[in-house]
C-alpha cells in the first residue's frame, strides 16, 4: 500500500516576528519603526496576510493526505521525502532557499499578496494545484563542487569571493586555454532564474553582450566582479557562459567562501590551493505552472 502524499508548507518568519524577537514588545517595535519613518500597521498587515495564506493553504490539503510544516531556518534539519508536495508561502526568494534541499518534488509557489516570478499562484488555487502537480516547468540550478567533496547548489546564483567582499585572488580556468590569475570582488555564476536578479544587474551595468539564459535552459552565465589589472593579474576573462566546459577556480587567497541565493550563513569555505568547479546541476527544480 502506497503512502498518501504529504504536503509540506514552507514559510519564513515575518518581519513582525523578527521585530518582536529583537525588541521584545509591540510597543518597542513600534517605536523602532517610527524612528525610521515606518508604521507598525504596515508590518502587522503583512504579517496577517502571510498567516491568512498559510491557514488557507492548510485548509486546502485533502483530509486523507499527510501534512508537514517547516520554517526557513530549519531547512537543513528537515527531511523532505520523495512523495512530498512542497507549498511555498511567501516571496520568490523562499523558493530559491528551499530548492537546494529538494530532489524532484513538485513546488507550488503561493503569494500572500502580490504575485512574484516563482510564487505566482493565489492561495485560492492551492486545492486544484495539489491535484494536478504533473504540469511543471523545470528550473536549472547552478552547482559548485570543491576538490574536498564540498558541494553547493543554488537556483539563482552562486557567489565565490572574500567573506568581507574584499579582494579575492585566484586562477580562473574557462576551458579555453591557460588559466588567468585574477584579483577581483568575486565571481557570480547564475542561472536563467537568477537572470532577473543579481546577475541581471551586473549584465545591465556593464552592457554585456552575453545573452542571458531562459529559466529552463541548462546554460549558465558567469561574471567576474570588478576585476583589475596589475603586473601579476589580468582582466581578459571577465564573463562567459557555461554549457559543456566547466568554470574552474583555484584559490590563491588564504580563505574564500561560496554561498548560494544570498544565504551567507550557509557557505562553502575554500583555502589556498583548493579548486572549485562550476557547472549546471544535474537536478532541477520542478515548479508547478
Amino acid at each position: 500500500m502506497s503512502l498518501a502524499p504529504r504536503v509540506v508548507l514552507v514559510h519564513r518568519r515575518t518581519e513582525l516576528d523578527e521585530l518582536l524577537a529583537r525588541h521584545g514588545t509591540r510597543g518597542q517595535a513600534e517605536f523602532f519603526l517610527r524612528t525610521r519613518g515606518r508604521d507598525l500597521a504596515e508590518v502587522t498587515e503583512a504579517d496577517a496576510a502571510v498567516r491568512a495564506a498559510l491557514a488557507a493553504a492548510s485548509a486546502a490539503i485533502p483530509l486523507d493526505w499527510r501534512r508537514g510544516e517547516v520554517e526557513r531556518a530549519d531547512f537543513d534539519r528537515f527531511l523532505f521525502t520523495p512523495e512530498d508536495v512542497v507549498v511555498v508561502v511567501g516571496q520568490d526568494g523562499l523558493v530559491a532557499n528551499v530548492a537546494k534541499y529538494l530532489d524532484g518534488q513538485p513546488v507550488i509557489g503561493v503569494a500572500p499578496a502580490d504575485p512574484g516570478v516563482l510564487v505566482k499562484h493565489p492561495v485560492e488555487a492551492v486545492a486544484d494545484l495539489l491535484r494536478s502537480t504533473s504540469d511543471v516547468e523545470h528550473r536549472t540550478m547552478a552547482e559548485l563542487t570543491a576538490d574536498d567533496g564540498q558541494r553547493l547548489l543554488a537556483l539563482n546564483e552562486i557567489y565565490l569571493g572574500h567573506a568581507g567582499h574584499q579582494t579575492a585572488r585566484y586562477r580562473l580556468g574557462t576551458g579555453g586555454g591557460p588559466a588567468e590569475r585574477q584579483a577581483s570582488s568575486g565571481i557570480l555564476v547564475g542561472t536563467g532564474t537568477g537572470a532577473t536578479g543579481w546577475c541581471g544587474s551586473v549584465w545591465r551595468d556593464r552592457h554585456s553582450g552575453l545573452r542571458l539564459p531562459a529559466p529552463g535552459e541548462t546554460r549558465l552565465v558567469w561574471f567576474v566582479r570588478e576585476a583589475w589589472p596589475s603586473p601579476t593579474t589580468g582582466t581578459t576573462h571577465t564573463e562567459g557562459e557555461l554549457t559543456k566546459a566547466p568554470l574552474t577556480v583555484e584559490v590563491e587567497s588564504d580563505r574564500l567562501v561560496a554561498f548560494g541565493d544570498g544565504l551567507e550563513a550557509d557557505t562553502v569555505a575554500l583555502t589556498r590551493g583548493q579548486t572549485a568547479t562550476f557547472a549546471p546541476a544535474a537536478k532541477t527544480v520542478h515548479l508547478v505552472r
